[in-house]
């Protein structure tokens, strides 16, 4: 296992092994239950999170109500949330003990779309769950940090991350990489567009069962 690092600012940066297999895995509705954990924080500033269309800031309202903040509102909110509220998250469903298992096949490497000014409190959300492996923040789509790190060993390499456009992104940039497409939260994966494209798996059991016996063999 290897540590988290603070330092670590793009892909080119990680520490992996070579000779290994490589399992890079997103952060939000993946290792972290984000939609809870951001409904949290919105109501202790006013304002509710009602899950009624796949989207974020289009599902935030004033508490209690049926008014939405507007779009500059709405996006500070967010902004907020990553500084100051992303360390109160609870890890998704099996995923310590499935990170856990995926390192004895693999290196593992956290690949998070975040601002930058969340690093810290994701870093040390990451630690305090027992997931101290290392985290690239990374900004836009993920397939040129997933190719980076990729073209970096000779195992196989395994992506897994909730948005289709990341999905998308990496199987145009890094086609050899296995995509797997995971939303934690169960209300969520009902509203969630699919693609044939990307394998859906959204159970950390069956994430490792898959990973043992088709990806890192």
């Amino acid at each position: 296992m290897k540590p988290v690092d603070d330092a670590i600012v793009g892909p080119e940066d990680a520490v992996v092994d070579p000779s290994r297999g490589l399992a890079i895995i997103d952060v939000d509705e993946v290792l972290a239950l984000f939609i809870a954990g951001f409904a949290r924080f919105l109501g202790l500033h006013g304002y509710d999170f009602r899950l009624t269309t796949y989207g974020l800031l289009n599902n935030i309202f004033v508490a209690g109500g049926e008014a939405q903040p507007d779009k500059d509102q709405a996006k500070a909110l967010f902004d907020r949330f990553f500084s100051h509220g992303c360390g109160d998250l609870d890890p998704a469903p099996g995923a310590v003990d499935g990170l856990v298992s995926l390192a004895a096949l693999a290196d593992v490497v956290i690949l998070t779309n975040a601002p930058e000014s969340a690093r810290a409190l994701r870093g040390g959300w990451l630690k305090q769950h027992g997931m101290p492996y290392p985290m690239i923040i990374n900004q836009g789509p993920k397939g040129p940090a997933v190719r980076t790190l990729a073209d970096r060993v000779g195992g196989p390499v395994m992506f897994v991350d909730d948005l289709l456009s990341n999905l998308d992104s990496v199987a145009e940039t890094a086609p050899r990489v296995t995509r797997v497409h995971m939303i934690a939260d169960p209300a969520l994966r009902v509203l969630a567009p699919t693609s044939p494209r990307h394998r859906r798996i959204d159970d950390w059991s069956q994430l490792v069962r898959v990973a043992r016996d088709e990806v890192f063999v």
